[in-house]
């Protein structure tokens, strides 16, 4: 198993982990616009290497994302539909998980939250 960790300035650690038939990109910190542009290069570099069956982003210690944030994830979902690879939200939660529910866009996405509540309703 490799891993490569890169910081986005304080607001976002990412690590890129190799796992079987894919990669597992997890995240901790704060997915904002000043942090989006290098995880964006990150993906990027991710689905347009070797080929991939599937790719999971790890999103259980990201307790915010704003906008720019969703629009990443959104062309990341595109290009990984173009090639033909599965992607996976996985732990996503509270603020992340009600904004993507709010816009619609949480249907879009394949996750994975078994034991993460939803926050609909809850309040």
């Amino acid at each position: 198993m490799l891993t490569q960790a890169t910081q986005t300035g304080s607001s976002l650690t990412i690590s890129v982990t190799r796992i079987e038939g894919g990669v597992l990109v997890s995240l901790r910190g704060r997915l904002t616009i000043d942090s989006s542009p290098e995880l964006r290069n990150q993906l990027l570099a991710v689905l347009y290497g070797k080929t991939l069956e599937r790719l999971v982003i790890d999103l259980s210690e990201v307790p915010y994302v704003d906008i720019s944030g969703v629009a990443t994830l959104l062309e990341t979902l595109r290009i990984a539909r173009s090639r033909k690879t599965g992607l996976q939200l996985k732990g996503l939660h509270d603020r992340p998980r009600y904004l993507l529910e709010v816009t619609g866009l949480l249907s879009l996405f394949e996750t994975s939250d078994i034991g993460v509540p939803s926050i609909r309703g809850a309040q």
